[in-house]
């Protein structure tokens, strides 16, 4: 087998505190050395010239859309935007068409993600039938067809017993439970954060309670019943503070979350830009600031993009009647390496964040430099500057909250189990 030997790197690898010039080696799809100078002889040499090599991206929370809404984004279009954001494996939300609530959707994803996907797939299945919160889903049948949590994501479980059952299930079969936590009664008709600007926009808010209250019951579920609960996407204040007490008390809780959370706030709406409306809305500075701080301290356990992807004529409307959600693959590395220039992170710290975390969050498998492990590998320039345009981006879906800024930091090239998954030359053509 060809041994291709990527040398001149700067390995960053969390999960053995690695941070140094040097050289790693791929063989039959798996890294087999590193280090200043690795014995053996290649085949193949890639000069990296001293740009970063870490073990490829990691995302918990993707929306590829297909089976169903295909229009938006499909597991192709989809798995080629993770590769050109550095990921390498992607876990895929169950709000489909039809729902991914049965062991047949679960196959029938996995199999469409073998024959066209860019990157590896894991699936996230519906936690209730129709991701209606009511009955609960065939956990254990989807479990063993792969599924490697369960979600109703935006739909939220409001009925508590209902969301308690399900934490009891899934610890029984060893699978974490990820939490929107939006009290659906107290955001009402809300579309961006309750303040100041959503008065002055004229637009209905949502309180940043909307989400406290129900990190708060669900975190007291997972008490109650053992579970490994994961809560998406936290975007306020209050979210992180008791989300750090019950880590403190021993719940079993990790978190993540998004870029655009770490970096924009509810000044944005000021626009009436669709592309700034998501689920949980931008919040304030303050909320903003102690998201950063909860990243850098550990209580969020890792960045997650909720990408999701909507056409132009769907978000091409008035503010309200718009969809939730923005497209965030392609972007997330640059937005992350902002926080590496503002210190709130270290250069592993990030990598961390990004790879080595969420891969153990979800005992996904990657998040490493280690040899034996399979070679999911990105190769960053952390200086590299582009700005983010409608015709650069991979996804099908261009609804990103980012679009016209001038960003820095880029992967270069990613491999999936030592394929060429994507590639950036110099003039930024794929």
């Amino acid at each position: 087998m060809s041994r291709l030997r990527i040398t001149g790197a700067r390995l960053l690898d969390p999960a053995s505190g690695r941070d140094e010039l040097g050289s790693l080696d791929v063989e039959d799809g798996r890294i087999v050395a590193l280090g200043r100078e690795p014995a053996g002889v290649p085949d193949e040499v890639f000069e990296a010239n001293g740009l970063w090599l870490a073990p490829g991206f990691v995302d918990l929370h993707t929306h590829l859309r297909e089976p169903g809404q295909e229009y938006k984004e499909d597991i192709e279009t989809g798995t080629r935007s993770a590769a050109a954001g550095g990921y390498t494996l992607v876990c895929c939300m169950a709000n489909t068409d039809p729902v991914n609530d049965s062991p047949a959707v679960t196959e029938y994803i996995q199999r469409r993600a073998r024959e066209s996907g860019n990157v590896r797939v894991r699936v996230i299945a519906a936690a209730t039938q129709g991701l209606r919160g009511e009955i609960m889903s065939e956990m254990a049948g989807l479990a063993a067809a792969g599924a490697v949590a369960f979600s109703d994501d935006g739909s939220v479980i409001m009925d508590a017993a209902v969301m308690r059952r399900v934490l009891e299930y899934a610890r029984g079969i060893g699978r974490p439970v990820i939490a929107h936590c939006e009290d659906l009664n107290l955001r009402g008709a809300g579309v961006v954060h309750e303040g100041s600007h959503a008065t002055c926009c004229g637009l209905p808010g949502s309180p940043g309670e909307a989400e406290t209250v129900m990190v708060a019951r669900d975190l007291e579920l997972a008490r109650l019943t053992g579970a490994h609960l994961h809560v998406a996407h936290v975007s306020a204040a209050r979210s992180v503070e008791l989300i750090r007490e019950a880590k403190t008390a021993g719940v079993r809780v990790t978190a993540e979350v998004t870029p655009h959370h770490l970096f924009l706030t509810d000044e944005e709406i000021r626009g009436y830009d669709t592309n700034k409306k998501m689920a949980p809305p931008l919040r304030t500075a303050r909320d903003r600031e102690a998201l950063r701080q909860g990243l850098a301290d550990g209580t969020l356990d890792c960045i997650a993009t909720d990408h999701a992807p909507h056409a132009h004529y769907e978000k091409d409307v008035e503010f309200v009647a718009a969809p939730f959600g923005v497209v965030g693959l392609e972007t997330s590395l640059s937005i992350g390496l902002e926080l590496v220039r503002e210190d709130v992170l270290s250069p592993l710290a990030l990598i961390d964040r990004m790879s080595t975390r969420p891969a153990r969050v979800f005992g996904v498998g990657g998040g490493t430099l280690e040899p034996g492990a399979p070679a999911d590998l990105v190769l960053v320039d952390p200086e590299r500057s582009y700005k983010v345009e409608v015709s650069g981006l991979e996804s099908r879906s261009k609804n990103s909250a980012f679009l016209g800024r001038e960003l820095s930091g880029r992967a270069l090239r990613t491999w999936v189990g030592g394929r060429i998954a994507f590639a950036l030359d110099e003039e930024g053509s794929r």
